[in-house]
């Protein structure tokens, strides 16, 4: 980790106002499919209308001779010129031990398809229009092949098969803890819990979707390629090494603004792959911008695990052991993170904030003929800590416990921190019990009967949701690299390989940087998304603020120290007797001062620049209290959530603003997931819910006001910011908050568990077959 300089500010706990936005809301935004025409020609993916079929054949022809139409490209063109597919790291085993499964992924399907939406020819042309016509003209002769669609279907004998090397769908598979141990204390224990539990698979719902520019410099014969990524840098490599076999720097990625990313837009699609192999292959600009329909079939899905759960307790409410057997959908194909989010990022967390060291974790990647799973806000987190909280509500229940109660007793108390957890993950800090009390007072606790009562007069169900959470950061890259340049011109700018995409890093940067050199916030210029320029890993896992920005942190510093040395030099003094103080360099005792522009006029390139990396230790681990309180219309089944309250411990908070608007933001998604988003597959394979008609994503209206408060009262201690990430944390706190909720409204019909998401009509059903049980 860093050590910075204890005298040295950085901005930290002022809500300054998002700088970015007078550009984004006024129309100013830098959007990909803003970007002019200039001559480019246009890309249109032809997909599969089969979620598993053999091609025999495809015929181009008519669509070639289709006016304004430059090129078709089919799987055998790709293959013919060797170009490449998209890489998944081969780290992990099948259950007998094998390597497991790696279904190429091609840009385009090659003899084979495997789910409905994957592309199968590329139809490039001088108009959107023309090349939309000629895709359509394009005839495929398929042999339909039977299709599996379930990870649960997947893996029962003569289920059909997804890719031929794993014959039993299992991609690969993990173990944790202890069998025997955990077995025997079921056996002895004074109460067991068991739940059938799923998290559903959802769509990402950027506000932008998909879109990629590629060129060729002319000067240069350089490969640009203009697209949406989180990591740009990962991009470029696997274009370069995996895709195209050409030499890094022969490739530049820019990105602009992103009108969202949720993880999904990590890494290169295969659209991504075929516009710059197009681009190369033709020597011009090539273009594509993909519709919902291509977003949501052939993009990347989030969540889709299916698990068995059960914890053994004693009398007192306190958990002896916990074991989990899980599927994790990976789709047809290994999406980036695919495999590693149910077997290795879910389990950092499914022990939750509980004190819980006799585990047994069972979880297997499952193939199934549907679109890719991947990277979707908290990958694996929301899904584990559903598991163990869902778990501790029905115990309560079960033993009539408060559900704080039960929680109180289970907790990592902060004697015992750092904590290491059952799979060897370390919590630095935390004050688990301290949130839950602090929620407690802040909802209003004692005033849930009244609202109840008033809510029941109105012939509405009403019940209260309690969740805690926690959330591993970081992505396993801890160091982040950032370079700092003062001008003549009297600015600062910093340029970075993290990627802003909604969550407001160029005005966290900024304020940083205004803090810790003493100079005017809008005179910093935030550079982002250009790989010429940034060299770093980039912006998941909620890595930005605590890694990247402690890279921002450690470069004010360098910038002061290198300063100081070339004031020393130019004023002829020592370094020791050189102070640094709003932007100028002064000899101690003395009117003889130089400011750092000047310094940087009389530098090469007339600029003072530092490179510089920052480092912390580990993952930082945000966590917190979530409250919530619904109401059901029994003769609808429509729940809404009336009230929702957060206290969340993100350490050092840069600014509080930001950090409230990013657990809104994921508080939201979280109530999408709990009541209305589901990606639902019928048994052919056709996605049933390909738009926005079938798909439902919270509006406006369905939300309450989230009241957030943030504790600062456990810095991380892990980066030398003392922040923890806070990107992620309201999607994982929110699904099993309005669970519990919607739950305990129907508990007193008797309705104890049901699967997400909580629809009108499945919680209607839910309230007639209790009722029709009750007067049975």
């Amino acid at each position: 980790m860093n050590i910075l300089p204890g005298t040295m500010r950085f901005g930290a706990g002022q809500p300054v106002k998002r700088l970015e936005d007078q550009r984004l809301v006024t129309g100013h935004g830098r959007y990909l499919d803003d970007k002019p025409a200039d001559g480019a020609l246009w890309l249109v993916v032809l997909r599969s209308p089969h979620a598993h079929a053999k091609i025999i054949s495809i015929d181009a022809e008519a669509a070639r001779a289709m006016p304004g139409v430059e090129s078709v490209l089919t799987g055998a063109d790709l293959v013919a010129d060797e170009v490449g597919t998209i890489p998944t790291l081969p780290i992990f085993k099948r259950p007998d031990g094998s390597p497991m499964a790696l279904p190429p992924r091609r840009l385009l399907a090659h003899e084979i398809v495997r789910f409905v939406g994957e592309p199968v020819a590329a139809v490039i042309a001088n108009s959107q229009a023309a090349a939309q016509a000629a895709a359509e003209a394009v005839a495929v002769d398929y042999e339909e092949l039977a299709a599996v669609t379930d990870p649960t279907a997947a893996i029962q004998p003569g289920a059909p098969v997804v890719y031929d090397t794993a014959p039993d769908n299992i991609v690969a598979a993990m173990s944790y803890g202890d069998a025997v141990k955990v077995d025997e204390a079921f056996a002895s224990a004074a109460h067991t819990v068991s739940l059938d539990i799923v998290s559903q698979r959802l769509v990402p719902s950027a506000m932008e979707p998909r879109a990629t520019i590629a060129e060729i410099e002319k000067k240069t014969g350089r490969l640009i390629l203009h697209v949406q990524s989180q990591t740009p840098a990962t991009t470029r490599d696997t274009l370069a090494d995996a895709i195209l076999k050409r030499p890094k720097d022969s490739i530049q990625v820019l990105v602009g603004d992103i009108g969202g990313g949720f993880g999904q837009k990590t890494g290169l699609f295969p659209e991504d792959g075929l516009v710059a192999y197009a681009a190369v292959k033709l020597n011009r600009k090539v273009r594509w911008r993909g519709d919902r329909t291509d977003e949501f079939v052939g993009g990347t899905h989030g969540r889709d695990l299916t698990s068995t759960a059960s914890i053994a307790l004693d009398a007192k409410g306190k958990v002896l052991a916990y074991r989990v057997s899980s599927l994790g959908g990976t789709g047809a194909y290994l999406a980036g993170a695919g495999v590693i989010i149910p077997l290795v990022l879910g389990p950092f967390v499914q022990t939750g904030v509980y004190d819980l060291p006799l585990v047994h974790f069972d979880i297997k990647a499952v193939m199934t003929h549907t679109a890719p799973v991947g990277a979707y806000r908290g990958a694996g987190r929301p899904e584990a800590v559903y598991i163990i909280e869902r778990l501790m509500d029905a115990a309560a229940r079960q033993l009539k416990m408060d559900p704080r109660a039960i929680r109180k007793v289970n907790y990592i108390r902060p004697t015992q921190l750092p904590y290491t957890n059952a799979v060897g993950q370390v919590y630095d800090s935390g004050a688990f019990a301290h949130l839950m009390e602090r929620a407690t007072e802040l909802s209003d606790w004692d005033g849930f009967k009244a609202r109840k009562k008033e809510a029941q007069k109105k012939g509405l169900l009403y019940g209260r949701g309690v969740t805690s959470y926690i959330e591993w950061t970081g992505g396993r890259a801890h160091v982040e690299k950032v370079s700092l340049h003062a001008t003549a011109e009297g600015r600062i700018v910093l340029h970075s390989a993290t990627q802003a995409m909604g969550q407001g890093l160029e005005t966290a940067y900024s304020q940083m940087i205004a803090a810790a050199l003493e100079i005017p916030i809008d005179a910093i210029d935030v550079v982002q998304g250009n790989t010429d320029l940034g060299h770093g890993i980039g912006s998941v896992g909620s890595r930005s603020l605590f890694v990247g920005g402690t890279a921002v942190a450690v470069s004010t510093v360098d910038m002061i120290a290198k300063a100081r040395e070339k004031a020393a030099n130019i004023l002829e003094a020592s370094v020791e007797d050189i102070e640094y103080a709003g932007g100028t360099l002064t000899i101690a005792g003395t009117d003889r001062k130089i400011s750092l522009f000047e310094i940087a006029a009389k530098e090469k390139g007339t600029r003072l620049s530092v490179d510089s990396s920052g480092e912390v230790d580990g993952p930082s681990w945000p966590n917190g209290a979530h409250i919530c309180e619904v109401e059901i219309d029994p003769d609808t089944g429509v729940a809404r959530v009336v009230r929702y309250t957060t206290v969340d411990d993100v350490g050092n908070a840069v600014n509080p603003m930001l950090v409230a608007g990013q657990i809104h933001g994921g508080v939201a998604q979280g109530v999408g997931q709990a009541l209305y988003e589901v990606a639902a597959y019928n048994d052919d394979g056709q996605l049933l819910t390909a738009s926005y008609q079938d798909y439902c994503i919270p509006r406006a209206d369905n939300l309450p006001p989230i009241d957030v408060t943030l504790d600062p009262s456990a810095p991380c201690r892990t980066n030398p910011l003392g922040a923890k990430g806070c990107g992620e944390s309201g999607a994982i706190g929110g699904p099993p908050c309005v669970v519990h909720g919607v739950l305990d409204a129907l508990a007193p019909l008797g309705v104890t568990s049901l699967n997400t998401p909580l629809t009108p009509e499945k919680v209607w059903r839910a309230i007639q077959d209790a009722r029709a049980a009750q007067a049975a």
